[in-house]
């Protein structure tokens, strides 16, 4: 009995580091770091043989001292991949969380959807560039303060006028909380994201970036083709209109 328990141990163990060193692997490649991920990985097999196979002592202490500082830098330099880790990991468990009772009307979440909609639509049409971020439970003041506070309520001519190629706020994200227009002009962080397709530009990476590190939906409306696209959740995918309408009013419900 103890026996099978022992080797049940050992198999759950080892299954448990594949699954981690098969997460690190994913999350470095994504950033572009996957270099780095096989240089570790030989780092830590020659480790293992001088210390458990060759049992070479002073090596071994060597390598345990550049191993324990070498931990505290990995945190440092790996810093934003990690909190995307543990981003997406709090996200999968969000859902079993009580939502709060909504204070807003069915209809009053629909009519800001549409309003945004609207604007993209023509944006479309017009081939004007634009980005609009919608923020979920999570906090964008830190983004909202990168650029120019507008505190007005949503409307369909206000983005179209921010994101009018002369207008001076055009360049940058709007970001949207709640039932207002919060900030224009705002800088976003860039995905690191090696699979983007060739063809998104900065807009486009921008949005992935800032879905990769909290719970917002980002909209882009293409310049060069006018197609729309909705990033969320570290995913970035091309849309119509009406999915756009469908998105949005989920995101809005859902921040509230």
């Amino acid at each position: 009995m103890f026996g099978i328990d022992f080797q049940i141990k050992y198999v759950v163990d080892i299954l448990l580091v594949a699954l981690i060193l098969y997460y690190m692997f994913r999350l470095l490649r994504r950033s572009g770091a996957v270099n780095l991920f096989w240089g570790i990985m030989a780092f830590v097999l020659v480790w293992f043989l001088v210390k458990f196979v060759f049992q070479l002592d002073l090596t071994s202490a060597m390598f345990d001292r550049i191993i324990s500082v070498g931990a505290l830098a990995l945190i440092v330099i790996f810093q934003e991949e990690i909190r995307a880790f543990f981003y997406r990991l709090g996200s999968r468990f969000s859902g079993f969380k009580f939502r709060r009772l909504r204070a807003e009307t069915q209809t009053v979440t629909e009519r800001r959807a549409q309003n945004i909609v609207t604007a993209c639509n023509h944006m479309s049409r017009s081939r004007t560039g634009a980005l609009i971020v919608i923020s979920g439970k999570q906090d964008l003041k830190e983004y909202a303060d990168t650029g120019e506070k507008i505190d007005a309520e949503i409307s369909a001519r206000l983005i179209e006028n921010i994101f009018f190629k002369n207008s001076p706020l055009h360049d940058g994200a709007v970001i949207i909380t709640g039932n207002r227009v919060q900030s224009a002009a705002c800088i976003l962080p860039v995905s690191k994201n090696q699979d983007i397709p060739q063809h998104y530009g900065l807009r486009h990476r921008a949005a992935l970036g800032i879905s990769e590190r909290c719970d917002a939906l980002a909209i882009v409306v293409s310049e060069e083709t006018g197609k729309i696209c909705i990033a969320r959740g570290g995913q970035i995918k091309e849309v119509s209109g009406d999915l756009v309408l469908v998105e949005l009013s989920a995101a809005f419900s859902a921040a509230n």
